[in-house]
């Protein structure tokens, strides 16, 4: 696998939650490097050595509601 992407949002109590897309991977951190190290760490631990991504991508989505 050449990347693996997960969807981050901004927890409404704080912070971010983050889900891998196409994996059950989820996470969460109190701030941007918290979420980091611990998408990493994640990662790590739910892939053996030889499956591991070469890279990790974080898309961060946030959904507003306007009034018109």
């Amino acid at each position: 696998m050449n990347e693996l992407v997960f969807e981050v949002t901004e927890a409404v109590e704080g912070g971010y939650d983050a889900r891998a897309v196409g994996h059950s991977i989820f996470t969460q951190g109190s701030d941007w490097t918290d979420l980091k190290a611990m998408v990493k760490d994640a990662v790590l631990c739910h892939f053996d050595d030889d499956e591991l991504p070469a890279a990790i991508r974080l898309h961060l989505v946030k959904d507003e509601v306007m009034v018109v």
